[in-house]
């Protein structure tokens, strides 16, 4: 298990401190160490080249590859190695010696140490161009394609942006309830005590305190550890998960369970269900039908540019909320079913290609049934949007095999000073 190590700022405000201060005196490799090519704690000076989309910073030595989290491109760092793989080695930041122009001090004092966030220590600007660049590069290393990735659009909040966090804790100790919080940096299990999120909005942090206090106060009722919820919906924060929340996107206002997923940046969701209303209607379909409709964003977003529109959920309640949100915004053009996940598109009648789809699948992309019986349905056009783009770049190979052109890349920051983005992919099937 990794030690959490300090944030950039604390050893620029405390420059004769290392790495070595804070490291615990316990601390042993692991038992399938491997030794080589370096020792365990072995220093090294690198020069770091590039980023990866998980947000590790590449350096090599000899040219063998060195990932060390925190950095920034065009550094000089010094750096402790931990761990030997195959084809690279990891290693812990110990100092910046010569910083990129573009770092900056992050507002959070517990960055480096809380395993939320990767990128407060660099400029919003650098941000989004690095995140561009990164799907480029997954393009061409997973998909084998050279495709030109639009800018990245950015978050109207830069921080305060989150409608949503989890914070939890480990079972009673004692009686007593320890660190409420998220995972620590590198580490599956350790969860490190976090008193304010600066990416969260507002109102949560206003609520978080009292939150943080209840649950200790009736730490006797818990057994194991658990997570928390909180969840901003018209000014308030719910904390059950089966409570009715609000959101206004544009127009629209929507309601679904508290506990229901829903994306957690309102600031910049009018752009992204913009730009997908777009791009879907820009071929002519007539029709549309939404594939993860879930409460409905997608499909009422966009329902004004088509004819009739198709909602497919695998929840009956979430088709059930759907549908009430179609009904509440007066929008008499959409209908949503309970797909099974055998035959999802059972019972639809529209011509494809007449026919946009959108897919908004889960972290893990689309399964091979569901895309199985997309291409046997065949639609003119399909917005794929991905809060995971390494999986998206894989689908997107199917999709070439199964006679779909790619048109557009965009991608869109939902998630500033994290690793995180959506990528919105235009894909339009080849006349025969």
């Amino acid at each position: 298990m990794r030690a959490a190590i300090p944030s950039a700022w604390f050893f620029r405000c405390f420059p004769d401190l290392r790495m070595s201060d804070f490291s615990p005196k316990t601390r042993r490799p692991a038992r399938k160490f491997r030794p080589e090519p370096f020792a365990y704690h072995q220093e090294l000076t690198l020069e770091i080249e590039t980023l990866t989309n998980l947000a590790q910073g590449i350096a090599r030595v000899d040219g063998w590859v060195v990932m060390v989290p925190f950095v920034l491109p065009g550094e000089k760092v010094l750096a402790r190695v931990h761990a030997n793989y195959k084809t690279y080695s990891e290693a812990d930041l110990v100092r910046v010696l010569e910083p990129s122009p573009h770092r900056i001090t992050p507002p959070c004092p517990l960055f480096g140490k809380c395993g939320g966030c990767q990128y407060q220590n660099f400029t919003y600007e650098q941000q989004l161009v690095w995140k561009q660049r990164q799907i480029g590069e997954l393009l061409q290393r997973m998909a084998r394609i050279d495709f030109p990735v639009e800018p990245v659009a950015p978050s109207p909040r830069e921080y305060g942006y989150r409608s949503k966090i989890t914070p939890h804790f480990a079972r009673p100790r004692d009686g007593r309830i320890g660190e409420i919080g998220f995972l620590e940096q590198g580490s599956r299990f350790l969860i490190i005590d976090v008193p304010r999120c600066e990416i969260a909005m507002p109102e949560i942090n206003e609520a978080l305190p009292a939150q943080r206090e209840d649950v200790r106060r009736r730490a006797s009722q818990y057994k194991n550890g658990a997570t928390l919820l909180m969840r901003v919906s018209h000014g308030r924060v719910l904390t059950q998960s089966n409570e009715a929340a609000l959101e206004k996107v544009g127009a629209l206002e929507l309601e679904f369970l508290a506990g229901d997923f829903f994306q957690n940046n309102p600031f910049i969701l009018p752009a992204l269900v913009d730009h997908a209303a777009q791009q879907s209607s820009a071929g002519g379909a007539r029709f549309l039908i939404d594939a993860y409709c879930g409460s409905g964003l997608f499909a009422l977003s966009c329902a004004s540019q088509f004819e009739k529109v198709t909602g497919i959920e695998i929840s009956e309640t979430a088709v059930r909320r759907a549908t009430e949100n179609a009904r509440r915004n007066g929008l008499h053009n959409c209908q949503f079913t309970a797909g099974s996940a055998e035959h999802i598109f059972r019972g639809v009648t529209f011509d494809p290609a007449q026919t946009a789809v959108i897919v908004d699948p889960p972290r893990a992309g689309c399964s091979e049934d569901f895309l199985a019986q997309l291409f046997a349905f065949a639609p003119a056009t399909v917005v794929y949007v991905s809060c995971n783009p390494p999986t998206q770049m894989r689908d997107l190979s199917k999709f070439v095999e199964n006679g779909y052109t790619l048109q557009k890349v965009q991608p869109f920051d939902l998630f500033p000073q994290t690793r995180h983005l959506e990528c919105v992919m235009t894909l339009v099937k080849k006349p025969r």
